[in-house]
């Protein structure tokens, strides 16, 4: 999947969420999670495309059939990000997805993980806050 391809795709997705669709738009986040291709993107395009979904505004709080599946299709492409990067906010991403998905103890762990990097790099960041929050409320 070119970048072009991707901000089709992404476009297609926030034309269904503002039209009022959310099953289509996470369904058409689903797809993109899933698709092989999505994966030879840039980690730094990944990430955005990941964090419209998972720090989407507005989504509901009990989550539809097709957002758990648009959450569990991002768990692949946000484990390979963990495991090759490292990064904090991806922890937090993961973590996110993993609760939808219903796996409380795992994104316990991805949080205090993500925490634990973002403590060592910036004890006063603003990450390092919201992952505190999330730790102290599960």
């Amino acid at each position: 999947m070119a970048g072009a391809e991707l901000v089709e795709a992404i476009r297609g997705i926030v034309a269904s969420a503002r039209a009022g669709d959310l099953d289509a738009a996470y369904s058409g986040y689903r797809a993109l999670f899933a698709a092989e291709t999505f994966r030879a993107n840039e980690a730094k395009d990944q990430r955005q495309a990941l964090k419209l979904m998972v720090h989407a505004k507005g989504a509901p709080t009990k989550p539809s059939p097709a957002m758990v599946e648009a959450h569990r299709a991002a768990l692949g492409p946000l484990l390979e990000l963990v495991a090759q990067h490292g990064e904090p906010a991806d922890y937090e991403m993961l973590g996110m997805c993993q609760l939808a998905t219903g796996d409380e103890p795992a994104a316990v762990h991805a949080f205090r993980s993500g925490l634990t990097i973002e403590r060592e790099r910036n004890a006063q960041s603003d990450l390092c806050g919201q992952l505190m929050k999330r730790v102290s409320m599960l």
